[in-house]
């Protein structure tokens, strides 16, 4: 194969780089110095952790092949930081119930991590990042397991021995699993305790300071009120595991952050600049909005069919994009829809969407601090607005602090017969949410739960959501949909009438005009993160306010 047909079947630039740079097997990497340090760093690894000992193949057992993953470690801005080489067990050929029983290890949701940081925020403190070194061979095995010996690095004379595993290793179906248990235990040791509405978050409430430690896989994110406290924390972690202290947390899963005695901000600057590489257009033509007003996509079966592959891939990137940018939340929904069979004017609309994100490639969310400890949110729904199915859209949007930490939009499942009932529909929707919400930031904080405040701009609605009479316009509605009454009669949630100028959902629900548009994502605390910087250094973005229209609610 030449290099023109090389090319043509790798088309973008990113994919060729990766060819060029992350060797595919270990005939390519042993030729390189960087990749055979990095071989020898990770057995060295496995040697000191006692992961493995050399014996003979017990009969009617099987060793399971091993095979080296490279991985080129980078920054936020793309430059090379380490070279990592994995040794990976072949685990797909073990069989549940057989070689293994679990494999499910839970990890931080990426909106209780902008919660975390909203908390760190309002309260001043500074969010630290430790990285656990090969972290899953901390795991301690329960079942007999045994290995080849790793190409390239066999012991002279003893070829035909296999590795018996004392603790785990890379590629393992059970490894999450084994790895989860090690830490819980660590760091229970260590007095935390798990928290009981999000399982891969821990506390230590004490009347002098607070320590909250997120667990995303070897990630941890430790915050606190105290520095003191957590630099203790950090000596005591480094004496159990092997880590490395990355120091103030400042990228995290892709998201880059920033800290500074103003507040907190986030943003994907460098993931959507690898968007547009990778779909071609990193310099098209900017546009002010993600979609046009008033657009009925539909299933378009006569029309021309578009490259699938590139679609769903571009789609999972955008979907990624949206945890720090909830502009695009109901625009990438919309085309998310017809993933199964893509045509050209799915695609055109994709287009637009990264039109898009370049010309605000720089937004973000900031966090401000200070605050009032106060959860509450916003929902809202389209009616009808799908011309296939003629289902609306939820949108919900919830604040701590006045900070915007969680937001979703997502279809409706069922056919609404009013608007009423669409958002009363959402309205029950954002209530399971906000009742997550409130007993998370108890649970946390170590505070009895407040009453969340839900903000909707349809009358109706909220005298439904307070007097549950079955009615004409009421009985059909699934009884599923009728929580939220009890919520608010348990004095759980709180629901209020909000102008729909003001209604912070509506973003999230449909597309809207420029203008308007452009008046939401500032409304929803979204801007441009590039100009909120001040001589110093230090971000200086808009402090959000509540409003709180309407009736209050009692406290």
């Amino acid at each position: 194969m030449n290099e023109k047909e090389v090319q043509e079947l790798y088309k973008n630039d990113a994919e060729l780089q990766l060819i060029d740079d992350e060797p595919v097997s270990y005939d390519e990497a042993a030729i390189k110095e960087d990749w055979v340090k990095a071989m020898k760093a990770e057995l060295d690894s496995i040697v000191r952790n006692n992961t493995w000992t050399l014996t003979q193949l017990p009969p009617g057992n099987k060793a399971i092949g091993l095979k080296w993953v490279f991985k080129l470690k980078k920054d936020a801005k793309g430059n090379v930081t380490k070279h990592k080489a994995r040794l990976i067990a072949k685990g797909y050929v073990q069989q549940k119930g057989v070689d293994f029983e679990d494999a499910f290890a839970p990890v931080a949701r990426l909106e209780t991590i902008r919660l975390l940081l909203a908390i760190a925020a309002k309260g001043n403190w500074l969010v630290h990042h430790l990285d656990v070194k090969s972290a899953f061979l901390n795991g301690e095995l329960k079942e007999e397991v045994y290995v080849t010996q790793p190409v390239g690095f066999e012991v002279k004379g003893k070829e035909r021995m296999v590795y018996h595993l004392q603790k785990a290793l890379y590629g393992l179906r059970q490894v999450p699993r084994a790895w989860n248990a090690r830490l819980d235990k660590s760091l229970k040791e260590l007095g935390f305790s798990r928290c009981t509405h999000e399982q891969a978050v821990y506390k230590v409430h004490n009347p002098s300071f607070i320590l909250i430690v997120g667990v995303y896989v070897d990630d941890l994110i430790v915050t606190g009120s105290s520095e003191e406290r957590i630099h203790e924390f950090k000596k005591k972690m480094k004496s159990v595991f092997d880590m490395s202290d990355m120091g103030k947390l400042s990228y995290y899963l892709g998201i880059e952050v920033e800290q500074t005695r103003m507040g907190i901000s986030m943003k994907q600057e460098a993931y959507a600049e690898k968007i547009l590489k990778m779909a071609g257009m990193s310099k098209c033509n900017a546009t002010t909005f993600p979609m046009t007003p008033k657009l009925q996509l539909t299933k378009d079966e006569d029309g021309e069919d578009a490259d699938p592959t590139l679609y769903r891939k571009i789609i999972g990137s955008l979907r990624y994009l949206i945890h720090t940018r909830p502009d695009l939340s109901y625009s990438v929904g919309a085309v998310s829809r017809f993933m199964q069979s893509p045509k050209q004017s799915h695609f055109a609309a994709v287009k637009q969407i990264l039109r898009y994100v370049r010309g605000t490639v720089g937004y973000g969310l900031k966090y401000n601090g200070g605050g009032d400890d106060k959860l509450f949110g916003y929902s809202d729904s389209s009616y009808g607005t799908d011309v296939e199915d003629r289902r609306g859209t939820t949108g919900m949007a919830f604040y701590y602090s006045n900070n915007l930490i969680t937001w979703s939009s997502q279809k409706q499942k069922t056919v609404a017969l009013s608007s009423c009932e669409a958002e009363f529909m959402a309205s029950t929707s954002a209530a399971c949410q906000a009742l997550w919400l409130r007993n998370l930031i108890s649970d946390l904080m170590g505070e009895e739960a407040q009453v969340v405040k839900l903000f909707l701009d349809n009358e109706a609605a909220i005298a439904l959501t307070k007097n549950p009479v079955f009615h004409g316009r009421s009985k059909h509605i699934d009884t599923k949909h009728h929580f939220i009454p009890e919520c608010v009669e348990r004095g759980q949630v709180c629901v209020e009438h909000v102008s729909g100028n003001l209604q912070k959902a509506d973003i999230l629900t449909k597309p809207l005009p420029r203008v308007k548009f452009a008046e939401m994502r500032s409304l929803v605390g979204m801007d441009d993160l590039h100009k909120d910087v001040n001589t110093t250094g230090e971000s200086v973005g808009p402090v959000l306010t509540e409003f709180t229209g309407g009736k209050r609610c009692k406290e």
